[in-house]
């Protein structure tokens, strides 16, 4: 990994500005508000959902989850066959992390964004289907049983160590890299959490008023 350093860093910035396009954000602009005004407060999909519906919600979700997978995809097949010697699925997961914290903290919006399951779900379909559809099955599942969203966002965020370490065992630098992922993932939702534990966690379906 030490004589290819520079594809390390070339993922962490590249990654964290291609993280920084707000989906949510520009979809709220365009409906002439600030999406982090309402609801939840962040920019992310489920939010954009109670706050503007399906198909703006949508829309949400597809930029959010094809700026992690695409950079991903790019890397595992283009880069990663040119450069044999290198730790693709590495470069990978690093990349697909720097998306992810750009997609949480965005410079240009005082680093207040979304909570990333979206686009880490979609780095983890890239970078290995397996473990993307065991993210999408969890999310779907549990989902369809609770109504609560960030439920689901969390176990599939916890269930990634199980799968890193099903799929790839003894490959401990991609379990570090995971650990990180779902670290930050549970952290991002510890409001949440409260909420679930307290029993006043809002679940899907319910509406934010907009007021004109």
């Amino acid at each position: 990994m030490t004589g290819h350093i520079g594809y390390f860093i070339a993922a962490i910035i590249v990654g964290y500005f291609l993280g920084c396009i707000q989906t949510g954000y520009f979809v709220g602009r365009i409906c002439g508000l600030d999406i982090r005004q309402y609801g939840s407060g962040n920019a992310g999909t489920t939010n954009v959902l109670r706050t503007l519906g399906k198909s703006r919600a949508l829309i949400t979700f597809l930029g959010d989850a094809l700026k992690g997978m695409i950079p991903v995809l790019i890397v595992k097949l283009v880069i990663g066959p040119a450069v044999p010697d290198l730790n693709s699925e590495l470069l990978q997961l690093v990349l697909g992390f720097a998306v992810v914290l750009g997609h949480d903290f965005p410079f240009f919006l005082h680093f207040k964004g979304g909570k990333g399951i979206a686009t880490s779900a979609a780095v983890m379909m890239g970078f290995d289907w397996r473990m993307g559809l065991c993210c999408l099955v969890i999310f779907v599942v549990v989902v369809a049983a609770t109504r609560y969203v960030s439920l689901a966002s969390t176990l599939l965020s916890a269930a990634l160590i199980a799968e890193i370490l099903i799929f790839y065992p003894g490959r401990w630098d991609l379990f570090v890299l995971i650990v990180l992922y779902a670290g930050f993932a549970i952290y991002r939702h510890r409001a949440n959490i409260k909420r679930l534990l307290a029993g006043t966690e809002s679940k899907l379906g319910q509406k934010v008023e907009v007021k004109k």
